[in-house]
Parts: structure tokens; C-alpha cells; sequence
């Protein structure tokens, strides 16, 4: 390699390492022995169905009986690919979705869609906390960056007022000739927080009346655990005729790997001509495509609702325990996101799956009948981020974020933790040794000054896993608290005894 280029690649990788944000690819080995029992807190195996023995006999099964199994031949364009087809058709049913096009992955979709479908003089309005993928459509599409707008989280009204102003001096969006595009998540990934779907539907169909904005939903993080047998919150709220294209992904919660877009036959055409991670791309293996069917099965046979149930429990649990003991740690240290917050104090261990299950297909049932009827479903009242009516879901997802300037330490702390060394904390639940792995997570993956440790339930998880993940998160707290009072006694006696200079000398 050249010098220069050398130089290059290494001051780059040098600043990240000053700024604490290099990334690196975990080795679990290194730091997990053999005698210990490891619970992930880190994965997006939400309903714990990679290591579901169903599944894997349901796989394993199938392949053996499937015709085609090795490799996929080369791009969907190229060679024919039948059990492809079949999957598209069948999710197409599924999710009650007029057209589906497999994807190797939601980043490849994102990339596909973003990149093609806008067209020149149409704007892309998308959530501040939009993944990625989407940023690198954006970027590989043919718009002009300021036609690429971002909007407040979750936030209906600043929404409205982007649309309003473009409304302003756009007579193109005003009267048709050019459309909107409007992208969110169901499920934010590090966040844990719920778009106001059925509010931002609402925004865009009265302040576009026309029928030129467009509303993209991305569902990597909700499919499998919501709406009826985990097809998505669009699903749960009988939004599917008012979103313009739906992206679920295969490789979390369904434990396999690959993506659809749920949209149009004509996007569908469209994309299949245009989008070159889609053209230019050696299909999903038929291995794949068949280990995706087998995850479906346990969907649509309501396999997978226990085990949704149960985890929505563990939320809700985890959620009012971690508040219980962050009123005896300083806010500084350690807290939890404001949405969570307020969850708290609506929540209760009471609260039931079923009850949520029960409101949710309330919803799905009585929107649905008002389309058959030939009527509209009823909208609902408008709000801006923080008022219940852009807040249709009431508890908190399997996504927790911890937000504290010290997420490596807190992190390291959890995975080394024995509890049996920390007498103040109960041992209950604790086994003889554990390490509990979580992940620290840094800008620029989330924006600065939200530093957090990312914690992720699965429907694997017990409430003891909950408790000896609650034992540490104490622990650690209750050590830094400590270290903070030491050093704050060090500073008042060196102040004291020699005055202020010499101690800052001293840490200097």
C-alpha cells in the first residue's frame, strides 16, 4: 500500500480512537470463559428464535425436502427463481400488500428505494433519527440536497410545518406535478420509540389532498413482535392501503436473513429496472429464501404470539424496575429517555399482553370494518411529539436505551459483574458466574451528547435474566457514586492542605 494512503487510512482510525468511537468486531471469546453462563442483552434476536429448536428441525426439514437449496444462480434478472417468486406471492397475502420484491437486505432495500424512486423536483422529508440506509438512498438518488429535509423526532407537528412551508413557495407540491416523500420507522432501533403512524398518514393526506405524498415505513425492528401474528404496527393499525411501501427484514426478530418491500406492481417494476442493489447483486441463496418461509410458518400458525407476549411483559417489567432504582441515582449517571420516562408512570407489571393484544386488533377490527363499508377510517386528532394522540402505543418496546456519559464503563462493568462480590446488591436470582453482554453505543450512530448502553429483551429472557441485569446496572451506579464521593473528599482535603493549584497539579 502506498504511504500516503497508508497515513491516511491510519490518522482516520487514530482519531477515532482519541474520540472513544473507534468500532471494532466483538471477541466474545477473549472475555467470556467457558464456565460462564452468558445472557445477551445486545442482538436483535427478539423473540429468541435463532436458538428455537422448532425452527431449526422446521429448517433442516425443509431444506432436506426443497429442490434447490445451494447458492441462487446469480441476479434475480439472470436466472429463474421460483422459490423466490413463491415467497413474494406469499407475503404479498400475508401482509395484504398488492406487490413484494425480496431484498438481500433492509439496507439494500433502503438503498434501492431511496435511490430511484423520487424523482426529479420531488422532496424527501424524512424522521431526524431515520437508519442509515435511507441517508444512503437519499444520497444516490438524482435531488439536490436541499431537497432532502430532515423533521424533529416523532414530532407531527414539525411534520406539518416542513410540508406548510414548502407549500409555501412550491407550486409544483401544491398542485400535484411533484410529490412528497415522507420516511419514519415503526420502531426506532436506538431509541425504542413508536412513530405516530396514524398521525403522520393523517398530516400528510390533509396537507398533500391531492394524493402526491407518499408515507415510507420502515419495520425492521416491529416485524414479528406487533399487529396480528407480527405483521408490523401498519398492520396493527389498519394503515396498509395509506402507506405507500413497507419494509420488513428477516434477519431479527425471524432469525433468518433478507428483506421485502411491500408496495405497488408498478414500484416493483420500477425498481427491478432501476435499482442496482437489486439489478446488480447475486440473489438471497435458496437456503435463505426457504429458512425465511419456515420463520413465516411460525407466524402465521401464531407460534411466535407466546413468545411476543411474554417478552412485552418483560418490557414492561424491566422498565418499572430500572425506574424504581434510578430515584436513588443521580440523573447525570444514568437515566432513561423521556418517552420512558413517562411509560413509568402509565405502567404497571399488571398490564398484560393481552390486554395490549386485545387493543390492538380493537384497532385492526374497527378500521377495518369501516372499509368495507366503503368509508374512510375515522382520523385520528392531531398532536405534536408528546401528546397521546402521536402516541398510539402506551409501553415500551424490547429496545432500552441507558443514557450515561460513561457507556464503555458501564458496559465492561456488566460483563465482568459477580454479584456475589457486591453485598449490598441481592443475589437472588445470581448463578455462580455470569457475564452479562451488553454494548456501548457512541456518536455517530446516535447523536451527540446520547452516549447510552443499548439493552435489548428477548423473548429468550427470564425476569431472573431481567434481575441479575438489574443487580449490575446497581452495582455499577453505587461504584460510581462511591468514586464520585471519594474524589470529592480528595478534593476538599488537598484544597485544604495545599490549596487548589497543587491538587489540580497533582491530577495534571
Amino acid at each position: 500500500m502506498n504511504k500516503v494512503l497508508e497515513q491516511k487510512l491510519s490518522a482516520a482510525l487514530k482519531s477515532r480512537d482519541e474520540r472513544l468511537i473507534r468500532r471494532r468486531l466483538p471477541e466474545f471469546s477473549q472475555i467470556v470463559t467457558s464456565q460462564q453462563s452468558v445472557i445477551d442483552f445486545t442482538s436483535n434476536d427478539y423473540l429468541s428464535l435463532s436458538q428455537s429448536p422448532t425452527l431449526r428441525r422446521a429448517v433442516l426439514g425443509a431444506l432436506s425436502s426443497a429442490p434447490d437449496i445451494l447458492g441462487s444462480g446469480g441476479s434475480r434478472l439472470l436466472v429463474s427463481a421460483p422459490a423466490h417468486s413463491a415467497l413474494e406471492a406469499r407475503l404479498c397475502r400475508f401482509f395484504d400488500a398488492k406487490a413484494a420484491i425480496l431484498f438481500n437486505s433492509g439496507f439494500d432495500a433502503n438503498v434501492g428505494l431511496f435511490s430511484v424512486i423520487p424523482q426529479s423536483g420531488d422532496v424527501v422529508i424524512y424522521d431526524e433519527l431515520i437508519h442509515a440506509s435511507v441517508h444512503d438512498g437519499m444520497r444516490t438518488s438524482r435531488l439536490p440536497r436541499d431537497s432532502l429535509i430532515s423533521f424533529a423526532h416523532n414530532s407531527v407537528s414539525a411534520l406539518r410545518h416542513t410540508i406548510r412551508r414548502l407549500l409555501s413557495y412550491r407550486d409544483d407540491l401544491k398542485t400535484g406535478k411533484s410529490s412528497v416523500f415522507v420516511a419514519v420507522e415503526s420502531l426506532y432501533s436506538m431509541d425504542g420509540t413508536f412513530a405516530p403512524l396514524s398521525d403522520i398518514a393523517d398530516c400528510v393526506e390533509e396537507m398533500l389532498p391531492l394524493g402526491n405524498g407518499y408515507v415510507i415505513v420502515d419495520e425492521a425492528h416491529s416485524t414479528g413482535i406487533y399487529g396480528p401474528k407480527g405483521r408490523g404496527l401498519v398492520a396493527a393499525l389498519g394503515l396498509e392501503k395509506r402507506i405507500f411501501a413497507r419494509l420488513h427484514t428477516f434477519g431479527k426478530s425471524l432469525a433468518a436473513s433478507g428483506a421485502v418491500l411491500l408496495t405497488t406492481e408498478l414500484v416493483k417494476d420500477y425498481l427491478l429496472n432501476y435499482a442496482r442493489s437489486f439489478i446488480y447483486t447475486t440473489a438471497l441463496t435458496n437456503a435463505s429464501v426457504v429458512a425465511a418461509g419456515c420463520s413465516f410458518d411460525m407466524l402465521e400458525d401464531g407460534t411466535t404470539e407466546g413468545l411476543a407476549a411474554h417478552l412485552m411483559k418483560l418490557c414492561s417489567y424491566f422498565v418499572n424496575r430500572i425506574c424504581s432504582h434510578l430515584k436513588d441515582i443521580p440523573p447525570t449517571l444514568l437515566r432513561l429517555p423521556v418517552h420512558l420516562e413517562e411509560y413509568s408512570s402509565r405502567l404497571s407489571e399488571s398490564q398484560s399482553q393481552e390486554a395490549w393484544h386485545i387493543s390492538l386488533r380493537k384497532v385492526d377490527q374497527s378500521e377495518k370494518s369501516l372499509r368495507d363499508d366503503g368509508r374512510q377510517p375515522v382520523k385520528s386528532p392531531q398532536g405534536s411529539a408528546g401528546t397521546p394522540s402521536s402516541r398510539p402505543f402506551q409501553f415500551p418496546s424490547q429496545i432500552i436505551p441507558l443514557l450515561t456519559a460513561e457507556p464503555r464503563s458501564l458496559s465492561a462493568f456488566l460483563l465482568a459483574f459477580s454479584p456475589s462480590d457486591h453485598s449490598s446488591v441481592k443475589t437472588q436470582y445470581a448463578p455462580a458466574s455470569v457475564a452479562i453482554y451488553t454494548k456501548p453505543i457512541f456518536p455517530p450512530t446516535v447523536p451527540r451528547e446520547t452516549s447510552r448502553v443499548r439493552i435489548c429483551l428477548h423473548a429468550g429472557h427470564t425476569r431472573e435474566d431481567v434481575e441479575i441485569l438489574l443487580q449490575g446496572i446497581v452495582a455499577w451506579a453505587q461504584r460510581e457514586i462511591e468514586a464520585a464521593r471519594c474524589d470529592g473528599k480528595e478534593w476538599n482535603q488537598m484544597a485544604t492542605e495545599l490549596g487548589v493549584r497543587t491538587w489540580m497539579e497533582s491530577k495534571l
